[in-house]
């Protein structure tokens, strides 16, 4: 069973060597454990996976492997019914009715009795005492009272129940997980070329050693800290679709300007137009023209777009087809010309990637600026435009 859980792990691209699979067999043969299902999982876990991105695929596997040796999940062996896990009412009741209700005696009665209950019971049932429903005092189901329960499905509100037993849906911690300033700072780091630049603040030891030796007394030589010297051009979409992306992009820019000390930034609306901002709140007021990016920024800059690129396709396609004002000039135009002057350039796109084939508007900016050039804003999708800036 073993081996098969390590040749079903690596299938499932799980990088795990034959090093930890033996790491794992010895803590095993050493009893480092208790024989007992969630202490297996823990070790197993902590031995066999590396990087957290991969759990998900971990506990999908171990689940399939392993599955049924719990003793204690083996008590019950049924499907519930979807529909009944509905929850349409609750069911408030007074303390002189909480007090009437009487506990099962215990675990195994209680999983003793609810396996009976779902072998005699052929319909949903709502309220009551004894059948497996929503909203009533039985023991089972949800959405009701009971101190000594186990809640099948919906929403528990009183907090009593022994035991859940429900579909838990749980974010993956995989390559498309939405990302958070710490996951960002690991993917840009791969975008990193390292100087030598400010103020000394580093000791360099082997320096020091060789001045003081040849001074004949101690000489202290200091260095400047090494820092990313990559210079970027961050341009932001902001307002309107982009409103159900803020924490994202808060947390990229954060990450950001954490790790490039050379990054500068813009906003804009929709689509690149003639003018772009700095501060939201004064933009109508101050403005930068976009042709003095293109003069100031020169083409050693990586340009990093961060937008849905999700809008009518008259706002990248004629002039004066933006929402806010008249462009005297198709927003294409302007994508265009940021193509054509920086070679390493991407879009992020936060809008999930099923989506994009079937956006008109996302094709467009695709076909501007080049299929290959636009990124999810994943983990994954970070990792790759980090890698294609790095060419």
């Amino acid at each position: 069973m073993f081996q098969r859980f390590f040749t079903e792990l690596r299938a499932a691209r799980v990088p795990v060597s034959l090093k930890e699979y033996l790491v794992l067999v010895e803590a095993l043969e050493k009893d480092a454990i208790a024989p007992n299902v969630e202490q297996f999982y823990y070790l197993s876990r902590a031995t066999l996976v590396k990087d957290e991105r991969h759990l998900d695929k971990f506990d999908r596997v171990f689940g399939h492997v392993f599955k049924g040796l719990d003793s204690a999940a083996e008590a019950v062996n049924a499907e519930i019914p979807a529909e009944w896990l509905r929850a349409l009412t609750e069911k408030f009741l007074t303390d002189e009715e909480k007090a009437q209700i009487e506990a099962l005696g215990g675990w195994d009665k209680l999983m003793e009795t609810l396996k009976e209950r779902l072998e005699e019971q052929k319909e949903r049932h709502q309220g009551g005492n004894k059948w497996i429903g929503t909203g009533g005092t039985s023991p089972y189901g949800n959405s009701g009272y009971n101190p000594e329960g186990v809640r099948i499905g919906g929403e528990g509100g009183q907090r009593k129940a022994v035991k859940v037993w429900d579909k838990r849906e749980y974010k993956n911690l995989d390559d498309s997980v939405e990302l958070g300033v710490r996951n960002i700072k690991v993917a840009l780091r791969r975008l990193r070329k390292f100087a030598r630049t400010g103020a000394p603040d580093e000791l360099d030891l082997d320096g020091t050693i060789k001045t003081s030796a040849r001074q004949g007394y101690l000489d202290i030589v200091m260095r400047p800290e090494r820092r990313n010297a990559v210079k970027v051009l961050l341009l932001l979409d902001i307002g309107g679709s982009m409103d159900s992306h803020i924490k994202l992009c808060e947390e990229l820019f954060s990450a950001a300007r954490t790790e490039f000390k050379s990054l500068e930034f813009f906003y804009f609306h929709n689509c690149l137009y003639e003018s772009v901002w700095k501060d939201n709140r004064r933009r109508h007021d101050e403005k930068t023209m976009t042709w003095d990016l293109l003069h100031k920024y020169p083409s050693d800059y990586r340009i990093v777009f961060v937008g849905d690129a999700t809008m009518s396709p008259y706002e990248i396609t004629y002039p004066g087809g933006s929402v806010e004002h008249w462009n005297e000039e198709p927003g294409a135009i302007w994508l265009q010309r940021f193509a054509d002057v920086y070679e390493r350039m991407v879009w992020l796109n936060p809008t999930p990637r099923a989506h994009w084939d079937h956006t008109p508007s996302i094709q467009l900016v695709r076909e501007i600026i080049g299929p290959d050039r636009m990124f999810s804003l994943t983990i994954e999708g970070l990792d790759g435009a980090m890698r294609e800036l790095s060419r």
